[in-house]
């Protein structure tokens, strides 16, 4: 580690993404079935990280590639707070009933 990127280290206490690296004990449960946003969050992160294959995650989790892939977009466009479904009508553009 050079001296600029130590002492960027020492002065940002942010954990960076090797800190944050996870482990399959860091995954939720294989018989998940309430999935709230940071569960979403953390089965994504385990693909984008190398974990999980997208075919693992599909099947240890009893999810359709299409569900998987939606959580992926919907992290990239509009980040974690996307996964909330009570948001997913404002994110995807559909108008809410009763309001025009």
């Amino acid at each position: 580690m050079s001296k600029e990127e130590y002492a960027m280290k020492a002065t940002d206490d942010r954990p960076t993404q090797e800190d944050c690296r996870l482990t399959i004990a860091d995954l939720p449960p294989p018989n998940t079935r309430r999935w709230v946003v940071r569960r979403k969050a953390e089965v994504v992160a385990a693909v984008r990280q190398g974990l999980l294959s997208l075919d693992e995650a599909c099947d240890r989790y009893d999810l359709s590639v299409e569900e998987f892939l939606s959580w992926q977009r919907l992290i990239r466009n509009h980040g974690v707070a996307g996964l909330r479904t009570t948001r997913l009508q404002n994110y995807r553009g559909t108008p809410r009933r009763g309001y025009r």
